[in-house]
């Protein structure tokens, strides 16, 4: 009786959807190997009209899997299973899947994403080098109720907040801040080829001062810098690619070879933003082999008590910080004592 209720109760489990989906470690690249592209293996960056030079090691990013969506929720029996493995992690549907976005609008949003995520990685890199070359941002779209309805318009180009230049998203997010919520900004726009400047008061939006537009950038490169990278979505190997990108244009092995993972966005200014599902991919790193690992700083309260054994885990802000971080493993990868005066997050 009681083997036949427990069987009954299982079944139930088995087929019943849960309001969870599972993160689990995802795929390891390379950023200064190859990825396979029509059955071929080719290098995953690859740079024309510039001279590239050999590379050795790894620049790991790591990903990601995720288990279930909205469509097809996994049963409560496989999220009691994902609870006891401490590789996976169980989170709530909605915290992957906002209710108003559906499951392609998500998949596309995350592809545009990573395209973002490889121009931003490129602009960073070559800043970083000093090569020159222009940047337009563009307006793509007003969220509703935004202060510049019926003022700015998708498809604009935004060149100057108060007679200040701004070149990039972080140059205009700072000029916004400098002028506060108290009064108009003046915004320089180009439309249709046209200079004008329209006057709009930003609101504040969390810690940020907005005028309420979606800008991207648009970079006019001086060289083909191509990433085959199709099947990954989201920002998250910005950092990682802006290192194998400056790998590839610069002589020597940037870790000494060494094999190093690590994750975080990137814009063009070389900032490292936070991402999603650190401690899953420290797993995977791990299971890569990777002994370092460079950490948003962001990210660090989560690292916390999850570093696996023997390896070190870097808290990075900025490229400045990655590149600083692998030339101490470069000139000192088996003793560490150059790592040791870095900031790292701590084991626990």
């Amino acid at each position: 009786m009681v083997l036949g209720i427990a069987m009954i109760i299982g079944l139930i489990l088995a087929v019943t959807p849960s309001p969870y989906v599972i993160e689990k470690p995802g795929p390891v690249y390379n950023t200064i190997g190859t990825a396979e592209k029509d059955g071929e293996q080719i290098p995953l960056i690859s740079v024309s009209g510039e001279p590239v030079y050999p590379t050795e090691g790894t620049l790991d990013l790591l990903t990601v899997s995720l288990v279930g969506n909205p469509d097809n929720r996994p049963s409560w029996l496989t999220v009691a299973a994902a609870w006891l493995d401490p590789n996976q992690a169980v989170i709530p549907i909605e915290s992957a899947f906002p209710p108003d976005v559906s499951t392609k609008q998500r998949e596309e949003q995350n592809q545009v994403q990573m395209v973002n995520s490889q121009q931003d990685a490129i602009a960073a890199a070559l800043t970083n080098l000093d090569y020159d070359y222009p940047t337009i941002l563009s307006v793509v779209s007003l969220p509703d109720d935004s202060p510049a309805a019926g003022i700015i318009e998708a498809g604009d180009q935004v060149v100057s907040v108060n007679g200040e230049d701004v070149g990039d998203i972080t140059a205009l997010r700072g000029a916004l801040a400098r002028n506060g919520i108290d009064s108009p900004a003046s915004i320089g726009v180009i439309r249709d080829g046209e200079a004008r400047t329209v006057e709009i008061t930003p609101i504040a939006s969390g810690d940020a001062v907005v005028v309420g537009i979606n800008v991207t950038s648009e970079y006019d490169f001086p060289f083909d810098v191509a990433i085959q990278l199709d099947s990954v979505g989201g920002p998250s190997a910005g950092l990682m690619f802006a290192l194998g990108i400056i790998d590839t244009l610069t002589p020597g092995f940037l870790q000494g070879g060494a094999d190093v993972a690590g994750t975080g966005t990137i814009n063009q200014a070389g900032e490292v933003g936070p991402i999603g599902g650190i401690r899953q991919k420290l797993i995977g790193a791990d299971d890569s082999g990777a002994d370092w690992f460079l950490a948003p700083a962001d990210n660090c309260d989560e690292v916390t008590g999850h570093v696996p054994e023997g390896m070190t885990v870097f808290s990075i802000e900025t490229l400045d910080d990655a590149l600083a971080t692998l030339d101490a493993i470069r000139t000192d990868a088996d003793t560490a004592a150059d790592t040791d005066a870095l900031e790292q997050c701590p084991l626990g």
